[in-house]
């Protein structure tokens, strides 16, 4: 195990693993691994911790994770072996106790493998991907698998395994592409707008998130029976049966044994193979097809596959691998199926896919494409396109219009003056999620749909049929007129006049210098800390809930006079959520990189909000330190520039080290009122600013659309 996977055990921080082999001589030495990461024997490491008091006893979850990760066949091939375990007992317990009461480790594991192949056969069909379960691959594994199993029987099948899986993907962010859970609850629900599905393929499904994403739709539509009387769900209704394929056979197996353990009673048929070249199901005609394809793929069988009957609307280019899977998805469609494919913004526009497109759009097939924000999946800086497609054939003649939608705009939209929101962090899903879904509902269920100005609009196929043919949505979805019209600019005129106003009463008086005056005695914050006069808190941990978390103030909006505009992160899987540190009113925020003199007082807007990382917090006891005081001298040029340090790159503020001078606090309330004055006077100037420009850019835009007249 490694350095991190102690800190894991031991609930800590990496530090203080690092503090522990500095300070004590008998802390294990390292049986592998590298100078800079060190492997540790788990045994070893583990005795240690008891005998120093730091842990009790390891949980079993850690002990499996530990085992898997040491495992000599690797993670992969011994994650494989416990889910296969998992499902044994989770499919045959009876079985499962019997064989773990009787059997030593050698008897265990020589009858371990034809048990497993039972249930795997049993349960994902005889052409199953999860191989190599054999005696010998099995004879190093006996403490895993028994160790498996007791977690299953203490936790659960499903939730041991999920803990497992969710760790390993977690531990391996480059090797794995993972579609988001908003995304893809986004794409199962609108595959399922037109009723729920009896059959859901993914040809690319890679760790299952798409069609796990399609059960849990399905679930929770049985759950709330909404459906029985019109399309003949409700609770009754079976499970879907879920089709999956992936070119990497460990992950293959790995998505099976998570599908097989969450979707008890559904028809689960995953198999190890490339889609493109090698289709494992040449003959199903699937209600869904849900998928999020490899990008930009040259070698996807462009010179193999040049006859292949799956190319109905044209032959792909060697270039455009994103039009061969979505071929691919509508030739596995029965007549009137839905697929939705998650795509990069370039397939909707290359000039070498037009012919492509303009076939899809003739037919019927393409009904919809929705621009999502930039960070809703990965890569994080483009923002990515949903495609909605229905194959041709249906009860339902096709409409030759195209829907499309700019979720992006809907969720950016703010008040007057707000700094504009994005990134990842700060995307407004529940905006996203109800601007797709209610636009394709209501233009699936009446062929057309009324625009919104630059979110939303039906497209005749004939206008659309250009020399580009360009799909994206951002070329047919002009932004509405002058930033909301005449009426909205005249608001934003009225505010700014207002703020300006405000500005010139707040600008405060260029008095004369007083005369010199002997030195302040002066102290530092390290020692008010000390003294207990005040208290400090670094920013940074903290995870979300269950039910999500607070606003994260972040050091950028802390700079820039903001409300809180972060969001905390998900917690490891199978790890609890961290308490965040939580602002109050009166606190004093300091940014510590960047070389800037900033400090913000919480105010009762901001409070209870997280702290974000690279800020430090600074708590002063009122009956000893006036906050706006406090405030107001961190943020001197000279006290923090001989408080920073510098690197190559950045410079780092020591808080510590800032200095304030010993005044009485009749004193300090003198200067914080002064203080409080300056910090108002720079939020007015701050809002006319993005007034401002916000005026300037909506008068520019209304002029040239015509919208605002020139006189």
């Amino acid at each position: 195990m490694t350095a991190a996977g102690i800190a894991r055990l031991a609930g800590v921080g990496r530090a203080a693993v690092s503090n522990w082999r500095r300070r004590h001589a008998d802390f294990p030495k390292p049986v592998g691994g590298t100078e800079t990461s060190p492997a540790f024997a788990l045994h070893d490491v583990e005795q240690w911790l008891r005998d120093q008091g730091k842990i009790a006893e390891v949980p079993a979850r850690e002990r499996v994770w530990q085992q898997l990760v040491g495992h000599p066949a690797g993670a992969a091939a011994a994650l494989r072996q416990a889910g296969a375990v998992l499902l044994l007992v989770h499919e045959r317990p009876a079985a499962w106790r019997q064989l773990r009461a009787a059997a030593d480790d050698a008897e265990l594991t020589g009858v371990l493998p034809a048990m497993l192949e039972s249930v795997l056969a049993a349960r994902l069909g005889p052409e199953h991907p999860v191989r190599g379960l054999t005696r010998a691959a099995l004879a190093r594994s006996a403490a895993l698998v028994r160790a498996a199993g007791d977690l299953a029987t203490s936790d659960g099948a499903a939730a041991a395994y999920a803990f497992l899986l969710g760790r390993h993907l977690d531990a391996n962010p480059r090797q794995y592409t993972l579609t988001p859970p908003g995304p893809a609850a986004l794409m199962a629900e609108l595959a399922a707008c037109d009723g729920p599905s009896a059959t859901v393929l993914d040809p690319a499904c890679g760790a299952g998130g798409l069609l796990a994403a399609a059960r849990e739709h399905a679930a929770r539509e049985r759950a709330a029976g909404d459906t029985a009387a019109d399309t003949g769900g409700g609770p009754d209704a079976a499970p879907p049966a879920l089709h999956g394929q992936e070119v990497d056979p460990d992950l293959a197996a790995l998505t099976a044994l998570r599908l097989a353990l969450e979707a008890p009673g559904a028809a689960i048929r995953v198999r190890a193979a490339d889609t493109l070249r090698a289709d494992a199901f040449p003959q199903l005609a699937a209600d869904a097809v849900l998928l999020h394809p490899p990008f930009n793929e040259r070698n996807w069988g462009h010179d193999e596959l040049a006859y292949d009957p799956r190319w109905e609307y044209g032959f792909p280019a060697r270039t455009e691998s994103e039009l061969a899977w979505v071929q691919h998805a509508l030739a596995r469609l029965r007549p009137g199926g839905t697929a939705v494919l998650l795509m990069p913004p370039a397939a909707a526009s290359r000039r070498s896919g037009r012919r492509i497109r303009a076939d899809l759009l003739r037919r019927g097939a393409l009904r919809a494409v929705i621009a999502l924000p930039a960070g809703a999946a990965p890569p994080h800086n483009i923002p990515l396109h949903l495609w909605v497609l229905r194959k041709p054939g249906g009860a339902t003649p096709p409409v030759p219009h195209l829907l499309v939608v700019d979720t992006a705009a809907a969720a950016a939209k703010s008040e007057p003056g707000a700094a504009p929101a994005g990134g990842r962090d700060k995307l407004d899903w529940q905006t996203v999620r109800a601007t797709a879904l209610d636009a394709w509902r209501d233009f699936d269920r009446d062929g057309g749909i009324e625009e919104v100005p630059g979110v939303r609009r039906s497209l005749a196929a004939i206008d659309l049929l250009g020399d580009d043919v360009d799909l994206a949505p951002a070329r047919h979805l002009p932004p509405p007129a002058a930033a909301g019209g005449p009426a909205e600019l005249a608001k934003v005129h009225d505010r700014l006049t207002a703020t300006l106003a405000r500005t010139t009463a707040l600008t405060p008086d260029a008095t004369a210098p007083r005369p010199p005056a002997a030195r302040w005695p002066l102290t530092t914050v390290g020692e008010l800390a000390r003294s207990g006069a005040l208290l400090l808190r670094a920013g940074g941990p903290g995870t979300a809930g269950l039910e999500g978390g607070p606003a994260v103030l972040t050091d950028h909006d802390v700079i820039g006079g903001l409300a809180p505009s972060g969001t905390l992160p998900e917690p490891p899987t199978g790890t609890p959520p961290e308490e965040p540190v939580l602002v109050q009113e009166g606190d004093v925020v300091v940014p510590v990189l960047g070389g800037g003199a900033t400090a913000r007082v919480v105010d009762e807007a901001t409070a209870g909000a997280a702290l974000g990382r690279n800020l430090t917090l600074l708590r002063p006891d009122t009956a000893a330190l006036d906050p706006w005081f406090l405030a107001g001298f961190l943020r001197g040029t000279a006290n923090n520039r001989q408080a920073s340090s510098y690197a190559s790159t950045a410079t780092r503020l020591d808080v510590r080290r800032l200095q304030l001078p010993r005044l009485p606090l009749v004193e300090q309330r003198r200067y914080g009122g002064r203080f409080a004055d300056l910090a108002a006077f720079e939020t007015a100037l701050r809002l006319a600013s993005r007034l401002g420009e916000q005026l300037v850019q909506g008068l520019h835009d209304g002029l040239t659309d015509g919208s605002v007249a020139p006189d």
